[in-house]
């Protein structure tokens, strides 16, 4: 078990006391910090400033998160995306005041840039960025989704597992993606901002984060969402193509297995 989740487990247990007291005054001491640190050398020093800043705020969230993960998902969850959101406020926030008003790009997975409120996910308590990046900034955010029927995509097979290059299994029956897949087109921009006449549609939709078990993929990987109102554009390719490690292994290159192996051709 990873160091992290060691403490977390630890905590959850009694077996350690948490260290959230001396994050918390880390994070105090180097915001009382903040006008000498800032008064150096412009915004070279702010930037190191915001950089320090989040990052503390980082280790402040994420001694939360370790300990959130034995009382629940949802709960672990929702702390990881709430903190996403405040870093997208404060990013904001810092370029703006150098530059004026700032635009931010944030490249994320499905599960985490859609809207929870069009999901059965949403229903159950869970939240994502995208959700709160919208009730934020309303009209001013754009939400835009990926969807694949088949391809190749880089994730583990467990937490803390080795990057893994997996074949995507074919999309489900009633899904957004096999619906995707009968358009003669092997890739197209579905803009949804209008809300199109069926945005009350629901039906199963495929995620795939940083693992992906596809012995599972029914229970691990699929959930009921109204697209139409989870994003406002979907990005559609029919066959995608694994994102390459900066740090490529033999365990990658080498590829999964095809599902007939060792008995298939």
């Amino acid at each position: 078990m990873p160091r992290d989740r060691e403490y977390g487990h630890a905590v959850a247990l009694d077996l350690m006391v948490p260290c959230e007291n001396e994050v918390v005054a880390q994070l105090i001491d180097l915001r009382h910090r903040s006008a000498d640190l800032l008064a150096q050398d412009g915004w070279a020093a702010r930037d190191a400033y915001f950089f320090a800043e989040r990052n503390a705020q980082l280790v402040h969230n994420a001694e939360h998160y370790y300990r959130a993960m034995y009382r629940g998902r949802i709960s672990s969850w929702n702390l990881r995306d709430r903190h996403m959101a405040e870093t997208v406020e404060a990013l904001l926030a810092h370029l703006s005041g150098r530059d004026g008003p700032a635009k931010v790009v944030v490249w994320a997975h499905n599960s985490h840039v859609g809207d929870a409120r069009a999901t059965e996910l949403g229903s159950q308590g869970e939240l994502t960025l995208g959700q709160l990046v919208r009730t934020r900034w309303h009209d001013e955010a754009l939400l835009v989704g990926f969807t694949t029927d088949t391809g190749t995509v880089t994730a583990a097979s467990e937490w803390g597992g080795p990057a893994e290059r997996k074949q995507v299994r074919p999309a489900m029956a009633s899904s957004w993606e096999s619906s995707f897949h009968a358009v003669p087109r092997e890739r197209f921009l579905l803009p949804l901002v209008d809300r199109p006449p069926w945005s009350d549609a629901v039906l199963l939709e495929r995620a795939i984060g940083v693992i992906y078990r596809p012995d599972t993929e029914r229970v691990s990987h699929w959930f009921h969402a109204r697209m139409a109102q989870q994003f406002d554009a979907v990005i559609h390719l029919d066959h995608t193509t694994a994102v390459e490690p900066l740090e490529r292994t033999s365990l990658w290159d080498s590829g999964e297995a095809p599902e007939t192996y060792p008995t298939g051709l």
